[in-house]
C-alpha cells in the first residue's frame, strides 16, 4: 500500500500552515477548496514591507510578512499570503490562492495559482506552478510546467501500484516531495507525485503517476550531426 499521506512527502515540523494538512488524508487533499477555504477564513492581511513603484497588488486580501522581496513588474492577486524572506522577481505572477512560505521564490515570469511552496522552494525562471505543491528546497529547472487540466477537462486520475487513484480534482498539478529538482523545460502532465530527492533530467515530459522517494526520471535522447548543404543563389 502506497502512502500518500503528507508526511510521505514533507518535512511538516515547523511548518506554520501545517493545518492544512491533514496527516490522516492524501497529500492533495490540501489543494482546491481546502487551500481556497483556508485562506478564506485567513485574518491579518498586513503588508510588512514598502514595496517598489510598479508593482501591483490586486484585492486587499495579500499578506507579505518583513525581508520579502518583491521586485517591479511582479503581479500579485489576493488572496495570497508572502511569510517572511520571500522573493518575487520582475514579471512574477501570483494568481490567486496561493501560500508561500519563508524563503520561497517565484522567479521571473514565472506564474502560480492554487498552490503551495513550502520554505525555501524555488521556480525561479519561467515556470508555471498550477494547483500543486513544491516542498523544502525544491527546485524547478528554468521554462519547468507544472500542468493542472486536462485537456478533456475531467477529474484527475493516477495509476500506481496497480491501482487507480481518483483524486476528486478537476484542477490538480503536481505534488513534488522536499529537495525534489527538476530538469530544465520539463513537464509534470496533471497528476505527478514525486516522493522526496526525485529528479528528472532536462526536456523529460513526466505522465500522471507516483514515483518513490529518490526516483531519477532519465530522458534519452539520440542527436545526428551532418554537413549543411550549400544554398543555391
Amino acid at each position: 500500500m502506497i502512502d500518500f499521506r503528507p508526511a510521505a512527502f514533507f518535512d511538516i515540523d515547523g511548518f506554520s500552515h501545517a493545518d492544512l494538512l491533514d496527516p490522516a488524508e492524501p497529500v492533495w487533499a490540501a489543494l482546491g477548496k481546502r487551500l481556497s477555504g483556508y485562506l478564506e477564513a485567513w485574518t491579518d492581511w498586513s503588508i510588512h514591507i514598502d514595496l517598489p513603484a510598479g508593482v501591483h497588488l490586486l484585492g486587499d486580501r495579500i499578506a507579505i510578512a518583513p525581508g520579502c522581496s518583491i521586485e517591479p513588474g511582479a503581479v500579485i492577486v489576493g488572496p495570497a499570503i508572502l511569510e517572511e524572506g520571500v522573493q518575487i522577481r520582475t514579471g512574477a505572477y501570483i494568481r490567486q490562492n496561493v501560500l508561500l512560505a519563508a524563503g520561497s521564490l517565484v522567479g521571473a515570469h514565472s506564474e502560480v495559482k492554487g498552490s503551495i511552496l513550502f520554505p525555501g522552494a524555488k521556480a525561479p525562471h519561467q515556470a508555471y506552478v498550477g494547483d500543486s505543491i513544491l516542498g523544502r528546497d525544491v527546485n524547478l529547472g528554468a521554462g519547468t510546467i507544472c500542468s493542472n487540466v486536462k485537456n478533456v477537462g475531467r477529474e484527475i486520475s493516477f495509476s500506481a501500484g496497480g491501482e487507480t487513484y481518483h483524486t476528486g480534482l478537476r484542477k490538480f498539478g503536481a505534488i513534488l516531495g522536499d529537495g525534489c529538482k527538476t530538469g530544465c523545460n520539463t513537464v509534470l502532465n496533471p497528476g505527478v507525485l514525486m516522493g522526496p530527492g526525485s529528479v528528472t533530467y532536462t526536456n523529460a515530459s513526466i505522465r500522471s503517476g507516483f514515483f518513490p522517494a529518490g526516483t531519477l526520471i532519465k530522458v534519452r535522447q539520440t542527436q545526428q550531426t551532418t554537413e549543411m548543404r550549400k544554398l543555391k543563389r
